[in-house]
């Protein structure tokens, strides 16, 4: 008499207990979440004094973060979460410019190199690179502005 009592609630804790502990037998894919700009070793050490806020744009791509109160300051942001085995890899880059928009000195997670360098192995992760110390003898080349295309020509032509 007592078991037709408790069988739901055996049969319904029985459901619950077996909804809660899933076999790992199978794992879902997880992707990569990556945020921010990616920075290579070859984009920083192109970067010399003097260079140009748009010279500066061009080779590390649009900066993450201009802030209104530091406008000679432009920081670049990384973070990367494997999917897989959750480990996190976070950059933090700033580029520092003069009152004339030129390129004075960088700070963050990435070395700049030296001329004579290939590879650069910091010990630290985070420092700062006064960029007067390189040579200023390399340039920066733009890329060479777009020719225009057959629609943006026809409108010249028709006069819009």
């Amino acid at each position: 008499m007592i078991f037709p009592r408790f069988a739901p609630v055996v049969i319904a804790f029985g459901l619950l207990s077996a909804c809660s502990s899933v076999p790992r037998i199978v794992n879902e894919y997880r992707i990569d979440v990556q945020q921010g700009n990616v920075l290579t070793q070859e984009m920083v050490s192109q970067l010399r004094p003097g260079l140009t806020r748009d010279q500066v744009r061009f080779i590390l791509g649009t900066p993450v973060l201009m802030d209104m109160f530091h406008a000679n300051r432009w920081d670049y942001f990384y973070w990367l979460k494997k999917g897989n085995s959750g480990e996190v890899d976070t950059r933090r880059f700033a580029v520092y410019f003069d009152a004339d928009g030129k390129l004075i000195s960088v700070a963050g997670d990435v070395a700049a190199a030296q001329p004579s360098d290939s590879t650069i192995v910091s010990e630290t992760r985070n420092r700062e690179i006064d960029l007067g110390s390189l040579p200023t003898d390399a340039t920066v080349t733009m890329p060479p502005p777009e020719e225009r295309g057959f629609f943006r020509s026809m409108i010249d032509i028709v006069g819009f």
